[in-house]
């Protein structure tokens, strides 16, 4: 039996951190567009203890998650997992519009700290990311 080598586990570390990078950079991207795009500061309500702006952030950024998960795994290089993540950022983007379609006033419920609008817009974003890298799996 030949010795394996401790190295050896090391052998793809420099990929981890390139695709860790390149992910880390396409969240905080696409979490800096989210905030831009509602009329609402979400960081400054959670700070100011808004916890209906805590649950609508926290699904926004988990529902991103799921499908960049997946591009980075389904992907063939990085090309192709910069594409899949940022078709993820624009389905994630839209949930949003279709939050506000399905509740007109969840751009003043949630300053307002109405925890059920938070919780809508964070589950149907936690739903749309499951669905997102669901479909992207094939």
């Amino acid at each position: 039996m030949s010795e394996i080598h401790w190295m050896e586990s090391f052998g793809g570390f420099d990929d981890f951190l390139i695709y860790l990078g390149i992910s880390a950079t396409l969240m905080i991207a696409f979490v800096a567009i989210y905030i831009k795009i509602t009329p609402y500061h979400e960081i400054a309500l959670i700070r100011a203890g808004n916890m209906a702006a805590a649950y609508s952030l926290s699904g926004t950024i988990i529902g991103m998650a799921i499908p960049l998960s997946n591009a980075i795994k389904f992907s063939a290089n990085l090309i192709d997992m910069a594409i899949w993540a940022v078709i993820a950022l624009v389905i994630q983007l839209l949930v949003f519009v279709i939050a506000r379609v399905a509740l007109p006033h969840i751009s003043e419920d949630i300053p307002a700290d109405k925890h059920s609008a938070g919780f809508f817009l964070g589950a149907i974003s936690v739903a749309a990311g499951m669905l997102n890298a669901a479909c992207m799996s094939y």
